[in-house]
């Protein structure tokens, strides 16, 4: 206790699948809670235009979920990087197509940044809840 009330004890669960490359010192995805958060995703081995490389870092984050427990249909939150605002509509286009089927879609926000890591086209950082 603190003069502010009690501590809740927290547990964080750090999720690194095999295989999962980094580009710096960072979890790809940490569970506290129900909460998921997912570091920011890319996917330059995908291809070397927006389309591949939006879809195939959605792909990543669909296996971090379920390696989470959870899947899109929790997600919040979504923040989309792109290397230029030109390659919003290639990459909207397959967001939306991701997001078939999930009854409430998550909010969202897309900007361009000057470089993202890796030379990447994108990249996404998302947060779910898990229902429970």
């Amino acid at each position: 206790m603190d003069g502010f009330g009690l501590y809740r004890c927290m547990t964080k669960i750090g999720i690194s699948p095999p295989g999962t490359k980094t580009y710096a010192p960072y979890t790809p995805a940490v569970v506290v809670g129900n909460q998921v958060w997912l570091s920011g995703q890319i996917n330059i081995d995908a291809g070397d235009d927006i389309t591949a490389q939006t879809k195939g870092t959605l792909e990543k984050i669909d296996a971090l979920l379920a390696e989470a427990g959870t899947s899109k249909h929790d997600l919040v939150f979504v923040q989309v990087l792109l290397k230029t605002m030109e390659f919003y509509a290639p990459m909207n286009e397959v967001y939306g197509s991701w997001l078939d089927g999930v009854e409430v879609k998550p909010t969202r926000a897309a900007f361009a940044v000057d470089a993202l890591p890796a030379d990447a086209l994108v990249e996404i950082v998302v947060q779910a809840v898990k229902q429970d």
